[in-house]
């Protein structure tokens, strides 16, 4: 049966290019992709059974963790990553106006805060305009002299528009690490290990305990980051990648589990996983 592959549409987004190399990694054979309308769709379809695999963003270079897709990993438990690409993010200015003309700029949120500085210093008075994804935002300003969009190269050929300026982004090593959801756990060799938890005590010392058993196994964090409860002011959940090698294994890990789980109200593991870095032409 092929497989149903939900992402961030509609078509021409990075998420797009991710889904591709993620569905081949996976051998999926002739895959159906779905584009859905915003990252809350893309979550929903994977979670309520619509598709067999969902692709997302996670982390970006420069932002941080997508929250979007951090709270969905906690909120739907029977959620896990089976694997995980970087790709390099280079977003160019699209329109079909002059540079000297734009007033507004639209884009989804994540890509207008990598090229804050850019739009900062070379269209101050332009008003930036969230949208649901880049490719939406370049179909958005189709037609008009004083709109432009923040996405991919790839979009002008989709949509006849012309290229402003290249690249945009503020930081010239910019990425993003797009991972591949399923309800099935991943059994495979894997190099990261993913996972979230909460506390059962909220006092001095109480997450450091929770650190240093992760110390004592000698695992590395690749990456810590602590979102709010939405229960109360001041209650976190901490999210947790590990690296996984020879020293540190699977095995190890399933160890270590068993050390947190008493410290925890809640334990999510999002699944052991491989990643790797792609380099786009």
């Amino acid at each position: 049966m092929r497989k149903q592959v939900a992402y961030l549409g509609p078509k021409g987004t990075y998420a797009e290019k991710a889904a591709n190399i993620l569905s081949k990694l996976a051998d999926f054979q002739t895959p159906i992709f779905v584009p859905c309308n915003g990252l809350h769709s893309v979550i929903k379809s994977i979670a309520y059974n619509n598709c067999d695999a969902a692709v997302v963003p996670i982390e970006n270079s420069v932002e941080g963790g997508v929250t979007a897709t951090l709270d969905a990993l906690w909120k739907f438990p029977d959620i896990f990553i089976n694997k995980a690409i970087v790709l390099p993010i280079k977003h160019a200015l699209i329109s079909n106006g002059e540079l000297s003309n734009i007033s507004e700029v639209l884009s989804h949120p994540q890509a207008l805060a990598q090229c804050s500085e850019w739009l900062s210093e070379n269209l101050p008075n332009a008003i930036p305009l969230p949208t649901n994804s880049t490719s939406e935002a370049v179909n958005m300003v189709k037609g008009s002299k004083f709109r432009a969009a923040i996405g991919s190269k790839s979009l002008i050929q989709i949509e006849g528009l012309k290229e402003l300026a290249f690249p945009i982004n503020d930081v010239p090593g910019n990425c993003t690490r797009f991972v591949l959801l399923s309800k099935e756990s991943n059994s495979n060799l894997a190099n990261i290990a993913s996972f979230a938890f909460s506390l059962i005590s909220n006092k001095p010392g109480a997450l450091l305990k929770a650190i240093n058993n992760i110390a004592d196994f000698g695992f590395n964090m690749s990456k810590i980051e602590s979102r709010p409860s939405k229960r109360e002011l001041g209650e976190y959940i901490i999210y947790i990648d590990l690296e996984i090698n020879d020293q540190n294994n699977i095995k190890n890990y399933l160890e270590l589990k068993n050390k947190l789980n008493p410290l925890c109200t809640n334990f999510v593991d999002f699944g052991n996983y491989f990643s790797e870095n792609i380099e786009l032409d």
